[in-house]
């Protein structure tokens, strides 16, 4: 439960984030939709490691 509330806090810290790297300029042109799915994953891979980093570090100070 508490990686799930997690999840939520940060996910949105995530996108703000990476909202501010340009993306697009590592694409071709007219690559749009690959240029999502590949903001997609990013986000969903920091997301997991910044949980499980955070979960981790949770449980080492206990």
């Amino acid at each position: 439960m508490i990686k799930f509330i997690l999840y939520l806090l940060v996910i949105p810290i995530i996108i703000y984030s990476v909202d501010s790297v340009n993306i697009n300029k590592l694409f071709k042109a007219n690559k749009m939709y690959q240029a999502k799915i590949f903001y997609i994953l990013i986000v969903f891979s920091l997301a997991y490691l910044v949980t499980n980093f955070l979960c981790d570090f949770m449980y080492a100070i206990k």
